[in-house]
């Protein structure tokens, strides 16, 4: 098969590991800088050119889109459906799940476990939202946040309006959600792959640090998880339409709770936790996926 992979820098682990994978398969997998493709989107017979050439017809793509190129990285990804070659995520997806909002009010309707979350606009609305939640301590969260930046934890009720306040003075939108005092400041990822997950591993934060990712210092070991974690992952990925998506998940007194469902998982910390080819498993889903015409869209829906 001939893959191409939409990527801003061709050096991360995910895409040399990605690289690798379908090479030992037998398949070629170009990685190209998703803001250096271009397109024309007027001709009847969709065309994306790189580096001056128009490129060739692939069977699958591989969308790699950083959260801050997601509109052009989208926009490009809708021109490759349009030549009908398959998505590993399609486009739609991608942008429910980078719409933590709209994700959250898609896996709230499908039953999907959640922490209590509270939205609102206006710093008047603060003491609302904050007892909406259960009071302090409470999670705040920007719309835009990834790798555990702009997520801030408030201890006291006092402390939560005030960041309230300030990030409604600078017209910024955020989330609050009930702390999960029992996860102890770790959580799981799961690495679903089609509907299954194929790789899970335990994050936990440095000391002093709620947050538990490995960007922010976090530690990584191989996770066992229980049947009722595995569904509410492929469940959550599912929802959303992802094919692939690292699933982000609390354990908490009520059952596993989805705090974030990502639609470019990395490799690094999974595979080097799990010893596992998580890279082949997503090769191999392609190949099977891509050769028998399946829609990237599983059911999703909103």
């Amino acid at each position: 098969m001939r893959l191409i992979m939409l990527a801003r820098n061709p050096g991360l682990y995910s895409h040399k590991r990605l690289v690798e994978a379908a090479a030992q398969r037998g398949h070629s997998l170009d990685v190209v800088n998703t803001l250096h493709v271009h397109m024309n989107i007027t001709s009847n017979k969709p065309v994306l050119r790189y580096g001056g050439k128009a490129l060739p017809l692939y069977d699958a793509v591989i969308p790699r889109i950083g959260a801050s190129v997601t509109h052009y990285g989208l926009a490009v990804l809708r021109q490759f459906e349009m030549q009908g070659v398959f998505p590993l995520n399609e486009s739609v997806a991608i942008g429910r799940s980078r719409d933590k909002l709209r994700a959250l009010q898609l896996l709230a309707r499908a039953g999907i476990g959640l922490p209590v979350t509270a939205f609102a606009h206006g710093p008047r609305k603060a003491e609302d939202v904050i007892r909406e939640v259960g009071g302090a301590p409470v999670v705040i969260k920007l719309l835009e946040g990834t790798q555990g930046m702009g997520v801030i934890l408030a201890e006291t009720d006092a402390s939560a309006k005030s960041i309230i306040e300030a990030f409604s003075a600078a017209n910024v939108n955020i989330l609050v959600q009930e702390y999960i005092q029992e996860a102890e400041g770790s959580d799981v990822r799961a690495l679903v792959v089609g509907d299954r997950v194929v790789g899970a591993m335990r994050r936990v934060g440095k000391t002093g640090e709620f947050r538990s990712n490995l960007h922010r210092g976090g530690t990584a070991e191989d996770a066992h998880i229980t049947a009722e974690e595995e569904s509410t992952a492929v469940r959550a990925a599912s929802v959303l339409g992802l094919n692939v998506a690292g699933v982000d998940l609390l354990r908490s007194q009520r059952g596993p709770m989805v705090i974030e469902v990502n639609s470019s998982p990395g490799l690094n910390g999974i595979e080097r936790a799990t010893n596992a080819d998580l890279a082949g498993e997503i090769i191999a889903f392609i190949e099977t996926a891509a050769t028998h015409g399946q829609t990237a869209t599983k059911g999703a829906k909103g």
